[in-house]
């Protein structure tokens, strides 16, 4: 079918999540429905289950889900607030919902990472069989009183955890919990339970670094690490024995051109994320100046392992990125790439063809805070 569907969030009240239409034939992009959310809950971060019968969202102090019964018609499950410390859903301190990652594979659970104060501590949500976010929370998991962590991926196995910690400067291992089958007799054959025990962290190789986010090759062996401070992206071999990172800071490529007077404070490298086949890899900058513009980068990955063969392109957005600039690769093609931006309140879509990058439809939705990641459903 040319017609693909995606969702976008925003930064700020009020609280909506907007659905757009792409036709990759005529090449239109159209807003075709605002579905009004709780006002004080913009989702700054959302993800779908791996069924994509649910909206999992980062909701300033909030922790949200909501049920896709169509591109249109969206309707709100549960909203949880942060537990994980006693001042963290109050609304006299900064810390807020940031990012959040569901699990593929049964058991199926939500991951989600707070910001700013008091985020030493991930937590993880059942799902209920719709796909609701289930009080309480399962677990709620330490990494470090001064963490703040934004980013995370698993294993294509999805037994280790993978969190890029900004705050702290390293990046955390996590493992799925074995599960006792003969005591529990429920059926479930899967051996991992969703919580998580602690694997070990590796300190990042600049302390200046601040990595952002993480994404990882089908085939295991390689981590991208996304520094938003470093604006670079640093490839890590996995450790088969241990599970941790290695970093090789000779396995390093800039996010920003060469240049740049103070590359440590113009620019915040945003996100990493692979195409469908896992032959490429994305990865954004945003500027800190609404006078200059963001980049976003393109990757050739060797086929089989993942290991970065060639840094293809740096193009310029069309904006600083704002607070977003989040690439967004469809998981049925390489061919399309949306960017959504909030200095302007942007969606756009690329074509990736013969390994050159061309913006072939945006729109823009003149919404404050509009723009933070789009999701595509179909």
């Amino acid at each position: 079918m040319p017609v693909h569907h995606l969702m976008v969030g925003t930064w700020t009240p009020p609280g909506a999540i907007f659905t757009f239409a792409f036709d990759d034939e005529a090449l239109t992009l159209k807003l075709v429905h605002r579905t009004p959310i709780p006002e004080d809950e913009p989702i700054s971060w959302m993800t779908f289950d791996h069924a994509k019968k649910t909206i999992y969202g980062a909701a300033m102090k909030k922790w949200s889900s909501y049920a896709v019964e169509s591109p249109t018609s969206i309707v709100h499950q549960a909203s949880h607030p942060m537990l994980h410390h006693p001042q963290a859903a109050s609304p006299e301190t900064n810390t807020r919902a940031i990012f959040l990652l569901a699990s593929r594979k049964p058991p199926n659970a939500v991951y989600c990472n707070p910001f700013y104060s008091h985020a030493g501590h991930g937590t993880v949500f059942a799902v209920d069989a719709r796909g609701g976010l289930v009080a309480p929370p399962l677990q709620h998991y330490a990494y470090q009183s001064d963490s703040g962590v934004h980013g995370m991926v698993f294993d294509p196995a999805e037994e280790y955890l993978y969190s890029a910690d900004l705050a702290a400067n390293k990046v955390w291992v996590h493992r799925r919990r074995p599960r006792d089958l003969t005591r529990e007799g429920d059926g479930d054959t899967n051996s991992r339970s969703p919580e998580l025990d602690l694997v070990g962290a590796v300190d990042c190789p600049d302390p200046r670094d601040h990595p952002r986010w993480v994404a990882m090759h089908p085939s295991g062996r390689f981590l991208y690490v996304l520094m938003e401070k470093g604006n670079r992206l640093c490839e890590c071999a996995v450790d088969p024995a241990t599970r941790l990172p290695v970093f090789d800071d000779a396995r390093a490529w800039p996010l920003i051109p060469p240049g740049i007077p103070d590359r440590w404070t113009q620019y915040r490298a945003d996100v990493c994320a692979l195409s469908a086949s896992g032959r490429y890899l994305f990865a954004s900058s945003r500027a800190n100046s609404f006078d200059l513009t963001g980049y976003v980068a393109a990757f050739r990955l060797a086929d089989g392992d993942g290991r970065v063969e060639r840094h293809i392109c740096l193009n310029p957005t069309p904006t600083s990125g704002g607070h977003s600039n989040a690439v967004a690769p469809s998981d049925w093609s390489d061919e399309w790439l949306a960017i959504t931006d909030d200095q302007e309140g942007w969606l756009e879509i690329y074509r990736w063809q013969d390994e050159f990058l061309a913006r072939v439809a945006r729109v823009r939705v003149p919404e404050p805070g509009f723009g933070m990641n789009a999701i595509w459903y179909d």
